[in-house]
């Protein structure tokens, strides 16, 4: 078969056996077997799926139509949405700390990028794929510009033209007041606005039509033109076809003139107000900045693509790894929340305590991996843990104070000592374990000396963070913290020893069986009650919590469902290795088991992502709360609420369908579901 290849990818891929994909056949032959009943052999199941096809294409035109009728209505004033992207997306983080975001999402794209050229992706986008996406994409637009209603006419005031019942034309008088033509008094109901004829509107709209047909015309030059074994066989790269279209979207920032929207309040009178330039390209301010972020993602993916094969790949893709880890803490209080640091204090305490549990326990670490420590190791361990718990007791009773980055950093210490036998060996075995405690001390009293420092940011509001900000970090926390507790409560509820599966099983029933909203009141209002004299949750943290102690209970019964799976045979296999519990369970179970629960470990993300919307109930300024309460109580925009709740419920839906799709082309790539 002939086999055209578009893609210049040198790299050999790996031969993977795939299920054989399924012939390409003609339309027409396509729409009766698949849309009416074809081949199914019996007149009634004929009917009957032919007379649900036509049912459910005529209610999906109708609801494409009142969809494009509400988006291009005169009546609906979508400038509640332009001119507050800003609230929307930042709520009040102020303008002169703005580079703070773009070096954040700057960041994210780097990352982004590096990652995506490092990728070893397949054959690309068939032609069969794009065409289809091209006649997609063309028809929904014919179909646009045909459904929707004639548009409005207005006068030269910019007022709607209205007629009365029967449809004769009014005027306004030099009062305002509503008269016919001949200047009779024209009647206050029946009213109706004057639209254009439909030839008209369609001559209006001939450039969106063209779009369209042209759309539908290379769709079909690339069908009929290559033919079907040409057309399943020729493929495009995927990630640079992606990037093509992304730099033509914002290339549109300096050619076409989309319209300046501000939203800005004057610093004399302190009044704020919506500013509106049409005709002009979008700011300089927002152009400039959204062009650099396309430079830096194609520039890291070119930079992951020179360096894919390389003798440094391994240990890129490990930074890369840790990098995405630390990045959510990196950019939301690092960067985006700009400390203010006492640097005599971070001398004077933060130095000496990082250093005293590095030296200390990078001591303890290699002291604990020593061969032929036996039990002594593992009493000595337990004795640090037991330090640890100690801590936290006397600081509920009150007996001394500390400082609670010492109480975690015991608490840290002792949990690494329980590890450190699973390290016994060689050096460099023995080594690993010490670099991994320095490395964690290190951004653990980092992280803590950033968390504790003041913000430099001023807001209005108690958090600086807020709109669709403070929801993607909610989402993000809950996943970074969720995962690893639930895989722990899975692994817990499954173990044989009853203590653990008792706790593990009150935990998981305990946080399903109660509303996540019930969680979120909970954690807001009442935890700062249980809490020692001094030490207050914030609002974020309260509602992460909460977010992260309800998602691990789902992500707990998921895992479990993955590691049932895993055969009997398994288990015996690695016991006669003499591997041991560890062992078995890090290399044998759990990536077996995490494969096989890859689809409702999504879901739940997706989940958790669409409930963060729940954040607007107990205060926190989200995503939700700025569409449906802020920005309708401006005066500009008073009780403007569908734009706004129909912008948000569009970025829900990307961001959803995004993880959707990532997910199953992970489940494609891991053979999820295939034997």
């Amino acid at each position: 078969m002939e086999n055209t290849q578009l893609n210049t990818q040198t790299t050999p891929e790996p031969n993977v056996a795939t299920r054989p994909e399924e012939p390409s056949l003609p339309p027409l032959e396509w729409m009766q077997r698949n849309l009416f009943g074809g081949g199914q052999g019996s007149v009634w199941a004929v009917a009957r799926s032919s007379a649900l096809t036509i049912v459910f294409t005529l209610l999906g035109l109708f609801s494409y139509q009142q969809l494009l009728n509400f988006i291009f209505s005169e009546e609906t004033n979508w400038n509640s949405v332009r001119v507050n992207l800003r609230l929307l997306f930042t709520q009040a983080y102020p303008e002169s700390d703005y580079h703070r975001v773009w070096i954040s999402l700057g960041l994210v794209l780097a990352l982004s990028g590096v990652g995506l050229g490092l990728m070893r992706v397949g054959q690309g986008i068939s032609m069969k794929k794009v065409a289809t996406w091209f006649v997609g994409w063309g028809g929904l637009v014919v179909l646009g510009v045909l459904l929707r209603q004639p548009s409005v006419l207005v006068g030269d005031d910019g007022t709607p033209l209205l007629a009365d019942a029967d449809g004769a034309p009014l005027a306004r008088d030099g009062l305002g007041s509503l008269v016919y033509l001949d200047g009779s008094p024209a009647p206050s109901q029946g009213l109706s606005v004057v639209r254009e004829s439909y030839g008209d509107a369609i001559s209006s709209r001939s450039g969106w039509l063209l779009i369209g047909l042209v759309l539908i015309g290379i769709a079909a030059a690339i069908w009929f033109g290559l033919g079907s074994k040409r057309r399943c066989s020729t493929f495009l790269p995927a990630i640079p076809f992606s990037f093509a279209g992304i730099g033509a979207l914002i290339s549109t920032a300096w050619w076409y003139n989309w319209g300046n929207y501000t939203f800005s309040t004057d610093e004399e009178t302190g009044v704020s107000g919506f500013n509106f330039e049409p005709g002009v390209k979008v700011a300089e301010t927002t152009r400039n900045p959204w062009t650099v972020m396309f430079m830096v993602l194609v520039g890291a993916y070119l930079l992951g693509r020179r360096l894919r094969g390389n003798a440094f790949e391994p240990r890129l893709k490990v930074l890369l790894t840790l990098g995405w880890f630390l990045t959510p803490f990196v950019t939301f209080f690092a960067i985006l929340r700009g400390p203010e640091f006492d640097w005599d204090y971070v001398a004077a305490v933060d130095v000496p305590l990082w250093l005293a549990f590095g030296i200390g326990g990078a001591a303890l670490m290699w002291a604990l991996t020593k061969p032929g420590i036996g039990e002594l190791g593992r009493v000595l361990a337990v004795l640090v843990l037991a330090i640890a718990a100690f801590t936290w007791i006397a600081a509920f009773f009150g007996w001394f104070g500390m400082l609670q980055k010492v109480r975690l950093s015991f608490l840290l210490l002792g949990l690494a000592a329980l590890l450190a036998p699973n390290f016994i060996g060689e050096t460099r075995q023995r080594l690993t374990l010490v670099y991994g405690w320095i490395g964690t001390v290190t951004i653990f009293h980092m992280m803590v000396s950033i968390i504790n420092t003041p913000s430099s940011i001023e807001v209005p509001t108690e958090d600086f963070a807020g709109g669709f900000m403070v929801s993607i970090y909610v989402t993000v926390f809950t996943l970074l913290f969720s995962f690893p507790l639930g895989v722990l409560l899975a692994l817990a509820r499954t173990s044989r020893l009853p203590i653990f599966r008792l706790l593990a099983t009150i935990y998981i029933e305990s946080f399903r069986g109660v509303p996540l909203i019930t969680m979120l009141f909970f954690f807001t209002v009442f935890v700062n009650l249980f809490l020692p004299e001094g030490m207050e949750l914030a609002l974020l943290a309260a509602v992460t919590i909460a977010f992260v102690l309800f998602s691990a209970g789902y992500l707990a019964e998921n895992v479990r469902g993955g590691l049932q799976a895993v055969r009997r045979g398994q288990y015996e296999a690695s016991d006669a290795l003499g591997l041991t519990t560890v062992q078995r369970t890090g290399f044998i179970v759990l990536p077996q088991g995490l494969r096989v629960s890859i689809p409702p470990l999504v879901g739940q993300a997706i989940a958790t992502y669409k409930e963060t919307s729940l954040l607007a109930i107990v205060g926190v300024f989200d995503f939700l709360r700025m569409a449906r309460d802020i920005i309708p109580n401006q005066p500009e925009f008073l009780g403007e609420r569908k734009p706004a709740l129909l912008f948000i419920c569009v970025i829900y839906f990307v961001g959803a369908f995004a993880l959707s799709k990532y997910s199953q082309r992970l489940e494609k790539n891991l053979g999820v579901g295939e034997r």
